[in-house]
C-alpha cells in the first residue's frame, strides 16, 4: 500500500512538472509574474504612438487629474481608410454596388435605372479616372437602399461576406476580408486593455459593417453607420406605430433611406446611440472632423484626436498629393497625424504585395 501511494504521489509530481498540475510544492504558491504583453509591434517610433501612449497613460492614471473614469473612457473610430483600406480601388461599398448592379448575374438585369447609373458612375471612375457627380455620397446612398431592399438581414449579412471573401482588386495575398490596417487593430487591442469603450461611426452601411468588422470581435451595438429603414416581411406600407410584427415574421431591408452617416450626422448619431461625447477619436478624412471636433469641446475630459493619412504609393494605392493637404489641414486643425508611409512597420501584413489593378 505504502509503495502504491509513494508511487502516486511521484506521478503527481511529474505531472505537475510538465505542467499538467499547477502544485507540487511550497515554491509554486508564490505570485508568478507573467510576460508583459506586447502592444504596438506592427508600429515604428514615432510621434503619434508616442501620443497615443502618453494619453492613455495619464488619463488612466488615478493619480493623475486628467484620470477619466472607465466608463467615461469612450473612443470612436472612422472605418474605410482610418483601420480598413478603401483605395482598392475604391471604397468597398462602392465596389459592392458596382458588382451588384452591373454584374451579379441574379440582380444586374432587374436593376432600377438610376442604381445602375450610380454603379456605372463608380466603373467609370475607378477603371477611366471620370469624376463622381456632385454629392455622390448621398446618390450612392439612395441607390445602395434600393439595390438591397428586401433581403433579408441574414442574407445581406451573407451576400457582404461572400463579396469580401473575394480578393482585394490591386493586392496579391489578400482578400478584401483581410484588408485591415494591421497597426490600427493593435491600437483596438491596446485601449481595450486600458478599460476604453470603442465604437466603428462609419459612412458605410451599418449592416455592412458589422459584417466586416464581426472577425475583430467588435460587437454590432458598437457599430454605427448609414440606415435604412428595416421592416417585417408582412408590414407592407403599414408604418411602425400602427403595426405589430407577428411571432413567425422576420425583418428585412427596404429601400427607403435615413440617414447617410458623414460629417454632422455622425455628431448627432454618436450622442443619440452612445449618450457620451468621446474622450478620443480616429479618422482619415472630412467626414470625421466634426466627430473630431465634437470629442475636442469635451470640456470635462482631456481628450485626443488622431488623423491618418494615406502617403504610401509603395504598399498601397495612395494619392500623395491628396495625402499632402489633408496632413497640413489637419495639423491645422490640430489633429495628431498618423503617416502610413513612416509610422507603420506593414500595412496589411507581411505576406501582402501591392499590384496594378485588375479589370475584366
Amino acid at each position: 500500500m505504502k509503495k502504491e501511494l509513494l508511487l502516486i504521489i511521484t506521478l503527481l509530481c511529474m505531472m505537475a512538472q510538465g505542467g499538467m498540475l499547477t502544485s507540487c510544492s511550497k515554491d509554486d504558491d508564490q505570485p508568478v509574474n507573467p510576460t508583459p504583453k506586447e502592444y504596438f509591434t506592427y508600429w515604428n517610433q514615432c510621434t503619434a504612438l508616442t501620443t497615443l501612449k502618453e494619453y492613455v497613460e495619464d488619463v488612466t492614471n488615478p493619480r493623475s487629474a486628467n484620470f477619466i473614469s472607465v466608463e467615461d473612457r469612450i473612443a470612436t473610430f472612422d472605418m474605410d481608410g482610418t483601420f480598413i483600406g478603401e483605395l482598392y480601388p475604391t471604397y468597398f461599398e462602392y465596389n459592392l454596388l458596382e458588382y451588384r448592379a452591373l454584374d451579379d448575374p441574379a440582380y444586374k438585369d432587374r436593376a432600377p435605372d438610376d442604381v445602375r447609373e450610380a454603379a456605372q458612375n463608380i466603373r467609370d471612375f475607378v477603371r477611366n479616372g471620370k469624376a463622381l457627380p456632385d454629392h455622390f455620397d448621398m446618390i450612392h446612398a439612395r441607390a445602395a437602399a434600393k439595390a438591397y431592399a428586401g433581403m433579408t438581414l441574414a442574407e445581406f449579412d451573407a451576400y457582404v461576406k461572400a463579396y469580401a471573401a473575394t480578393p482585394a482588386n490591386g493586392f496579391k495575398g489578400m482578400t478584401y476580408a483581410q484588408s485591415f490596417y494591421k497597426p490600427m487593430l493593435d491600437i483596438f487591442d491596446y485601449l481595450k486593455d486600458n478599460g476604453f469603450t470603442y465604437y466603428v461611426v462609419s459612412g458605410s452601411d451599418r449592416y455592412l459593417c458589422r459584417s466586416l468588422v464581426e472577425s475583430l470581435g467588435i460587437e454590432p451595438n458598437k457599430v454605427i453607420g448609414m440606415d435604412v429603414c428595416i421592416s417585417s416581411n408582412e408590414q407592407g406600407d403599414n408604418v411602425g406605430v400602427d403595426y405589430t410584427m407577428g411571432k413567425d415574421e422576420y425583418l428585412i431591408r427596404t429601400d427607403s433611406l435615413i440617414i447617410k452617416n458623414l460629417k454632422m450626422n455622425k455628431v448627432r448619431q454618436i450622442t443619440q446611440e452612445i449618450g457620451k461625447m468621446p474622450v478620443l477619436s480616429f479618422g482619415n478624412s472630412s467626414g470625421d472632423c466634426a466627430m473630431h471636433n465634437y470629442c475636442m469641446s469635451n470640456t470635462k475630459y482631456r481628450t485626443a484626436t488622431f488623423m491618418l493619412v494615406a502617403d504610401d504609393d509603395v504598399r498601397d494605392h495612395a494619392d500623395l498629393a491628396e495625402g499632402a493637404r489633408r496632413e497640413a489641414k489637419w495639423r491645422e486643425a490640430g489633429y495628431t497625424i498618423i503617416s502610413m508611409k513612416n509610422d507603420f512597420k506593414t500595412i496589411y501584413g507581411y505576406g501582402v504585395e501591392k499590384t496594378d489593378f485588375i479589370f475584366p
